[in-house]
């Protein structure tokens, strides 16, 4: 299987140790060049199944001073095309001569990064567990988890309502609704707070399956609340019916595909 996908923002060695963790060993590099950087950052494409990867980067061949391996007088005279025919050998022969030493180099990269990653990793696990009270060996709630790596940046985003709700669609995979509001425990409107509802729009839920997905987001709602949302706002994460009609032969949950009102 060929992979060759929107990945000109990252770099090789972060891409590989992602894709294969324990082929450091047995990739194979081949530098095309500076000149592909107009077309990728770094990678060109990567084959997993032969363990190849194609870099936009300059090989050790490249060097090599002008003028060592090949005479500028090379393509001078007659004869234009098979010159240029064993030039071009030529410069496959040295090119493949090379690759065991510029895939040596990759390969210490590959190392580099994976033992850099892992610094970090474990850079993150213990600030979240010291100053976030998150123990990422313990967690259990896979919202949680990923959240929770946002949290060393949060005062970038706190109170960001769009940020946030955007954050929750791709974590869930649902469409979201930003529902704002005044909030009073008392039903006093001398004394209110102002709110705001992260509604997540998910159609075809049954009682069972709305009651698993309450449960598994109150712990992200919780984390939100306290690293995420200003003190004086009140804010909660609702799970909304959306986008199907509703019939009156099927069991409605309360909360999520009807509501109790007022009668006039």
């Amino acid at each position: 299987m060929r992979v060759n996908e929107n990945i000109a923002q990252i770099s090789a060695e972060m891409l590989l140790n992602y894709i294969e963790p324990a082929l450091q060993e047995r990739w194979v590099a081949q530098h095309e060049g500076c000149f592909y950087r107009n077309y990728s950052r770094d990678v060109l494409e990567v084959d997993t199944e032969l363990k190849e990867v194609l870099l936009a980067r300059d090989g050790y061949l490249r060097l090599l001073p002008e003028g060592l391996l090949v005479d500028e007088d090379a393509l001078r005279g007659n004869d234009f095309k098979s010159r240029y025919k064993r030039l071009e050998m030529k410069r496959r022969v040295f090119r493949e001569a090379f690759k065991p030493i510029d895939t040596y180099a990759f390969r210490q990269q590959l190392r580099i990064e994976g033992s850099v990653s892992q610094l970090l990793q474990e850079k993150q696990e213990y600030i979240l567990k010291t100053y976030f009270n998150i123990d990422l060996s313990q967690e259990s709630n896979v919202y949680v988890r990923e959240m929770a790596g946002l949290l060393p940046y949060v005062r970038y985003y706190r109170g960001n309502i769009g940020f946030i709700a955007r954050l929750l669609g791709v974590l869930l995979h649902c469409r979201t609704r930003v529902v704002r509001g005044k909030y009073s425990q008392t039903d006093n409107s001398r004394a209110w707070l102002p709110s705001v509802e992260f509604q997540l729009l998910i159609s075809g839920l049954t009682a069972n399956d709305y009651r698993e997905l309450y449960e598994q987001t109150r712990p992200l709602e919780r984390l939100i609340k306290e690293w995420m949302m200003p003190a004086e706002l009140h804010s909660m994460l609702t799970i909304k019916h959306h986008g199907e009609r509703l019939t009156t032969d099927r069991v409605l949950t309360l909360d999520y595909d009807t509501e109790l009102g007022d009668e006039e």
